[in-house]
């Protein structure tokens, strides 16, 4: 069989149409079978227990993630291993949400009984509100399309999208219901740049102490340049006495008074500086600082605390190095 691009097209084309469909059509299941899952799970002291076989299982396992990572406990089952031992992961606290498109999963309605027994409430996810899983269910959330984007309509497709939507609306209604914040979802995510764009503040990275490039206001310029080289930030605060911050004095007022022939050796640095600077707070988020660099077009901000005073310093490099990009 040869590929032509044109029939490629056309067939992605439909399956989108299909699933997109498939998605809007959900909006009617959102109804009183809708709320009542979104309250047995909010009221769960224990955690939500996702589980489900084959490509529902995938799905399963995603929700179950997206829950966890956003203020509701939750974890993957396997039905399969259910009956093999990972029934004990069930607690008497706990909610079940199940997924199976059919509503017949073998696997699943062999441990149903279980369930009943340890009298937990079972939400069921199915495409067939008749179904042994839906009827056995607490409350029942319908998923049902129209047909599989699959040409053969065997391959799980607009279903598993259908339950994934379904998943993820579930998730976000228990977010806002809880109150979930951004600090609540960093840390859920302290690994890698999402993490630590929530998470990482500008008195975790900045230059201090020694470090920090500094210099007196009656200091010749002479001696800034040596700060600066010293310190290899680019740049050096300018204070009076108590490290009170009056200006800042960067590789850039260097080209600008060199353009203006003014004597280096002689100069004091409160003579170029450049005054009334743009500072940042060390409890600040480091992507804070990002944004106001590239705003403002600057290489490096002075930290202060609330009285004006030069805390630390940080620069463009700091923070890609940090990971905040």
């Amino acid at each position: 069989m040869k590929l032509h691009d044109e029939k490629l097209r056309e067939l992605a084309l439909a399956v989108i149409q299909v699933e997109t469909q498939a998605v809007a059509a959900l909006a009617g299941q959102i109804n009183d079978s809708f709320v009542s899952a979104c309250k047995l799970m909010f009221l769960c002291k224990g955690r939500v227990v996702v589980i489900g076989m084959g490509k529902s299982g995938h799905i399963a396992g995603k929700i179950a993630a997206t829950l966890a990572s956003t203020g509701t406990p939750a974890f993957f089952v396997h039905p399969g291993e259910a009956s093999h031992g990972d029934m004990g992961m069930i607690t008497k606290q706990d909610v079940v949400l199940a997924l199976s498109n059919s509503g017949e999963t073998e696997e699943i309605v062999k441990i149903l009984p279980i369930i009943k027994r340890l009298a937990v409430p079972l939400i069921a996810m199915t495409g067939n509100p008749k179904s042994t899983l839906a009827t056995f269910a607490t409350t029942h959330i319908n998923v049902s399309v129209a047909q599989e984007a699959c040409p053969l309509g065997l391959a799980p497709t607009s279903s598993t999208t259908a339950a994934l939507v379904m998943g993820d609306a579930l998730a976000v209604s228990l977010l806002e219901a809880r109150g979930f914040t951004r600090d609540d979802f960093a840390l859920s995510h302290p690994g890698g740049s999402l993490g630590k764009q929530l998470l990482l503040r500008v008195g975790d990275i900045m230059h201090v102490d020694g470090a920090m490039p500094m210099v007196h206001k009656s200091a010749p310029v002479s001696a800034a340049l040596l700060e600066m080289t010293e310190k290899k930030l680019g740049m050096t605060a300018i204070v009076e006495d108590d490290n009170q911050l009056i200006g800042i004095f960067t590789d850039g007022d260097l080209r600008r008074m060199l353009g203006k022939n003014i004597d280096v050796r002689n100069a004091l640095i409160v003579d170029v500086m450049t005054p009334n600077c743009t500072v940042i707070k060390a409890d600040a988020l480091a992507a804070e600082a990002m944004q106001i660099m590239e705003q403002k077009k600057i290489n490096a901000l002075i930290v202060v605390d609330d009285g004006q005073r030069a805390l630390g310093a940080l620069n463009m490099h700091d923070l890609i190095r940090a990971g905040i990009v």
